[in-house]
């Protein structure tokens, strides 16, 4: 993979873990009127017009509707991903926007460890090392003592965070043959149609208040779905997952402005243990990436 191509994903993954960051946070203004599985089929329904303009701009419809698909990979990774989002939904409940991100830093890790025999990577030992510091930061952080973190809300977010990693890497794979178009629309579907029926039963109405809230769900949904699928489709995912970790700075303030909400010493500290894995990582892609490489 060149390294090139890894500098561009990283940058990809940033700009992904931003909008996520306010996608979540809308998310979390609305999980207190609507079911988790509801606010998960608003954030498919809204996003759905726009993902249908962009590959209509593409002109990629033939791709997405094509016979060729791995329709399994597309259903498993829709069903995952649908899984995902219910039970992030879910622990937004009862923890801040920091605390829930914390706990899913998990996901790297996991990504690393599937990456080795799903997408047959070889993991440099300055990968391993950084992601390893990360998890120390995430300990710090946690507070394993704290008895929050075992509450149903976290193990939800835990298990959340195992679907977000299995989703991205049979992402990965779908996407050695097929455009990251497919990966968007099928996804995005996922969350639309399947969360709109397993939530029909227990349907809330949608109130007009939160009319621009459903927008803001749209937009930021829509580009951090196109960020990650970049960040994923041209970068090795183990040099990649590591700068999850910096949706850690993107929910702090978030939690600082919407909530007034201010994390403790040790969030902070294990934040910033987290974050300066990814510098460390950041660092020793940038002057490999100077190296022009044939398109």
């Amino acid at each position: 993979m060149p390294r090139s191509g890894n500098l561009r994903a990283i940058v990809a993954m940033v700009a992904a873990c931003a909008m996520f960051a306010c996608m979540d946070a809308l998310m979390k203004t609305l999980v207190g009127t609507y079911p988790p599985l509801q606010v998960t089929a608003l954030r498919g329904l809204t996003a759905m017009p726009l993902v249908c303009l962009y590959v209509l701009w593409r002109r990629q419809m033939g791709a997405v509707f094509s016979r060729h698909l791995r329709w399994r990979l597309h259903l498993l990774r829709g069903v995952v991903t649908l899984l995902m989002m219910a039970l992030f939904t879910f622990g937004l409940k009862t923890l801040g926007l920091a605390e829930a991100y914390t706990l899913t830093f998990i996901a790297p890790l996991i990504i690393t460890m599937l990456s080795v025999p799903m997408l047959k990577e070889v993991v440099p030992a300055s990968h391993w090392v950084a992601v390893a510091v990360g998890l120390c930061g995430v300990v710090v952080a946690l507070r394993p003592e704290q008895s929050a973190f075992l509450s149903i809300g976290a193990l939800a977010v835990l298990a959340a965070a195992v679907c977000y990693a299995l989703s991205n890497v049979v992402g990965r794979i779908i996407s050695r043959t097929e455009p990251g178009s497919t990966l968007v629309f099928w996804t995005t579907a996922a969350m639309a149609l399947g969360g709109s029926a397993l939530s029909a039963v227990h349907w809330v109405e949608v109130l007009p208040e939160h009319g621009p809230v459903l927008l803001g769900l749209a937009v930021s949904g829509f580009l951090g779905q196109l960020a990650i699928t970049e960040a994923f489709r041209h970068g090795q995912a183990s040099a990649v997952a590591p700068f999850e970790y910096t949706a850690l700075a993107w929910a702090v303030a978030l939690d600082w402005m919407v909530w007034r909400s201010v994390p403790d010493a040790y969030t902070l500290a294990g934040g910033a243990i987290i974050i300066a894995s990814g510098i460390y990582l950041i660092r020793r892609e940038a002057p490999k990436a100077l190296v022009v490489v044939p398109p």
